[in-house]
């Protein structure tokens, strides 16, 4: 006997639930290592399992993980630890070593659908090579200003065999990947092809407004109404920090309770505590506690002239701070003069202590609707919609790679 109560289902639509693809994600830096790069890259490698794609990470093992390669997984995430040696002047970061058999080996059992290489080094290389001879797709994040470095260096000479080298590692790949539209223009100019902008988020519940903190502003040594500034970053030549140095001093001398908080660590710190003395060092912070050092301070200043984005503007913009940038890399794509903050012509340094010192003595309501307007436009940069960006080219690079149409689909319920 039939059951009544089946004749009023109706089964409009079940769509089929396809296979999440499989990303083997390639790269020479990751947390807990602390710097633009790897933080970005956990997001989207988060993100990209978080909806369903098995992710397959292949970085250096850190100091405290041992030396010889070995494979975890986590759910959907499996990473795969490789040997790596410290980078001179940055003990703390590791090179990954050349392992193009062991990768090749790797993928030839457990074929990845797409490999993503987000840095140049020897291991990304190695994955370069050991995905080209398996005819895997391929995709790659340019994300590191290194031929610019050079110059801050003392190695100028080697800026034009650097541009040549990283021209010849994305070029070999089916997509680079770019976080903004002037750095396309840039690398096209400079013969890089298909160049695909996918810009970077920002954890708008972590940096945000609320986390100021008028008890850690008094262990800076800054009264309710002192101005601080703020610079997070590492504290390196190529940071331009001399520039911010020389804004703060004039500043100090039309506003003398006015304090600079730096934080980030790296090779300049002993020589700018000596050259700053009354500067807070504040080291690397992370997590609430990061979120708390933005949110304390009242400007953002950043004199860096080597970014490929700058993620700290955005983590400045959604705690609510006005910035100060140089007109280039995120700064450019996402502040507006005199609205959100300040923009000054790159390279002119002398532009910017002048426009740090107008911005420093503007009224405190100023720099408050400055604030308010930044941390408006930093909602826009929610991180899931920059991973369904990074999901869409990858799409793109397995489709164009092997003349078919993916597009991973979930089922969705009505």
């Amino acid at each position: 006997m039939q059951d009544s109560s089946a004749a009023h289902i109706v089964v409009d639509h079940l769509p089929a639930r396809r296979r999440s693809l499989r990303v083997a994600v390639v790269t020479e830096t990751y947390p807990p290592e602390v710097n633009g790069v790897a933080l970005t890259l956990a997001r989207v490698v988060q993100g990209l399992s978080d909806i369903d794609h098995d992710v397959q990470l292949i970085r250096p093992r850190q100091p405290s993980e041992g030396g010889v390669a070995d494979a975890t997984d986590e759910s959907s995430l499996q990473q795969v630890l490789m040997r790596g040696i410290p980078i001179p002047r940055y003990p703390n970061l590791r090179m990954g070593m050349p392992a193009r058999r062991y990768l090749k080996t790797l993928w030839s059992h457990q074929r990845p659908d797409v490999v993503h290489i987000a840095t140049e080094g020897p291991l990304g290389w190695s994955a370069l090579q050991a995905a080209s001879q398996l005819h895997l797709p391929i995709s790659s994040d340019f994300r590191t200003n290194f031929h610019s470095y050079s110059k801050h260096y003392g190695v100028g000479w080697l800026q034009r065999p650097i541009m040549a080298y990283l021209r010849k590692f994305h070029n070999r790949t089916h997509c680079t990947m770019v976080p903004t539209e002037a750095l396309r223009a840039d690398l096209q100019r400079h013969g890089f092809h298909s160049l695909q902008v996918v810009s970077r988020g920002v954890d708008l519940s972590q940096f945000d407004p609320a986390h100021r903190s008028p008890a850690l502003r008094e262990s800076w040594g800054a009264g309710p109404q002192d101005p601080v500034l703020l610079c997070v970053g590492r504290l390196a030549s190529e940071k331009n920090l001399d520039t911010l140095i020389e804004a703060y001093q004039r500043i100090r001398t039309q506003r003398a309770g006015t304090r600079l908080l730096l934080v980030g660590d790296g090779p300049l710190r002993g020589a700018l505590q000596q050259q700053c003395p009354d500067a807070v060092f504040a080291g690397q912070r992370s997590g609430l506690d990061l979120a708390a050092h933005y949110a304390s301070a009242d400007l953002f200043m950043f004199p860096s002239v080597t970014e490929t984005f700058g993620n700290v503007t955005v983590e400045a913009m959604a705690s609510g701070l006005p910035v100060l940038a140089f007109d280039y890399a995120a700064a450019a794509e996402l502040i507006r003069e005199g609205v959100e903050g300040r923009l000054v012509a790159l390279g002119d340094n002398a532009a910017f202590v002048r426009a740090a010192l107008a911005l420093a003595t503007e009224p405190r309501a100023q720099w408050q609707g400055y604030g308010m307007a930044a941390r408006q436009r930093a909602l826009s940069l929610d991180w899931r919609q920059i991973v369904a960006q990074f999901e869409s080219v990858l799409c793109g690079v397995i489709s164009h790679a092997q003349g078919g149409v993916v597009s991973p689909t979930r089922v969705r319920m009505a």
